[in-house]
């Protein structure tokens, strides 16, 4: 059956039904995406605008991930179901032979700025080597027919074709406009279906970025099992993604090397919440190398968010486990695949197979 959302104003102790109502002009949405692409909920930068294609067709928004993917981000304003979904598709048959330099054309266009320096000015590191070797379809819409969500489910579920629905539903009241967003399918689940698809199987472990500086210290990462990020909405949701026994190597930027490799033993926490396992003060309350990681300690937002590691094995910066050819990225958290990097860190890390 096609999504459905209801929104009710609590008044006492009786709920009131909001009622829904019809956006009578999309370009409204593209609009609010142009001026705050965080209502999104996920994290890209746009790079264009109503990009014509070489059919002559235009994409309504084009994005790139962290991970240099592109993203098609199409409206359904008065399409037909069958329209829609094609239109995504072929927008995106198009966008997955465009070379580095048309991909920075468009965004030079857009952005007004190299896009070397725009994806580092967003994500606050630099592009990867490799851009475009994936990309994704996500189709804008205040409400679907169920035959146009049966589509985009089958196309997904059955032949791996990463592709969404994200619906924002409008309201209305006497005192205003509302809007709810919803995913038909989670997000995450869509990229790694994709990822499963185009490159090696996940190994089980994750890469974990140490991201030493001026807010963290890996000594003390190693003393108090944890590893942190934050000072940035989008670095402290990184850490999100990371449970309890989910196994990580945590590696040192610049090259250095892998330094550790542990067990999660406690989820995301902000860091003025943070105890460390066995200890009965909060990590604040310790004598750290790298005092400011208390900056912003209460402002969710920008908040270093801390993650609780049992460490199997550490070494230090000096001793860092690297090889020429090694895995390494900029990401704060990602998937292990690589086969080579991960059969030589078990094998310096004491890792069984």
């Amino acid at each position: 059956m096609p999504f459905s959302m209801k929104l009710w104003q609590i008044q006492g102790k009786d709920l009131q039904e909001i009622n829904q109502e019809s956006l009578n002009d999309e370009q409204r949405l593209e609009d609010w995406v142009v001026k705050d692409p965080s209502i999104l909920g996920i994290d890209v930068l746009l790079i264009g605008r109503q990009v014509t294609t070489a059919s002559r067709g235009r994409i309504d928004l084009l994005a790139i991930d962290d991970e240099a993917s592109l993203v098609v981000l199409e409206l359904k304003r008065d399409k037909t179901p069958r329209e829609i979904v094609a239109q995504a598709l072929d927008y995106a048959s198009w966008v997955k032979d465009l070379s580095y330099e048309q991909i920075e054309t468009i965004a030079k266009n857009f952005t007004g700025k190299p896009l070397p320096q725009a994806f580092r000015d967003h994500y606050g590191f630099s592009i990867p080597q490799t851009v475009n070797a994936n990309h994704s379809m996500i189709i804008l819409a205040s409400e679907l027919d169920d035959s146009s969500e049966r589509i985009v489910e089958y196309l997904g579920e059955q032949y791996g074709v990463p592709i969404n629905v994200l619906f924002f539903t409008f309201f209305k009241t006497a005192s205003g406009e509302f809007v709810g967003r919803a995913w038909l399918k989670d997000p995450e689940e869509v990229q790694e279906r994709t990822q499963a698809r185009n490159e090696a199987p996940w190994s089980g472990f994750y890469f974990v970025n140490v991201g030493e500086g001026e807010h963290r210290n890996w000594d003390d990462c190693r003393q108090y099992g944890f590893l942190s990020a934050g000072q940035g909405e989008k670095h402290g949701n990184a850490m999100k993604k990371l449970k309890p026994g989910d196994l990580v190597f945590a590696y040192m930027h610049e090259g250095l090397g892998y330094v550790g490799f542990g067990t999660v033993t406690q989820p995301a926490t902000m860091v003025r919440d943070f105890a460390p396992d066995g200890s009965d003060k909060k990590l604040l309350d310790l004598p750290l190398k790298q005092p400011r990681m208390s900056d912003n300690k209460d402002d969710p937002a920008c908040s270093e968010w801390v993650v609780g590691i049992k460490w199997a094995k550490t070494f230090d910066r000096d001793e860092a486990k690297r090889f020429k050819g090694i895995f390494a990225n900029q990401n704060i958290v990602c998937r292990l695949r690589d086969a080579a990097t991960v059969d030589f860190l078990r094998k310096e890390f004491g890792v069984a197979s």
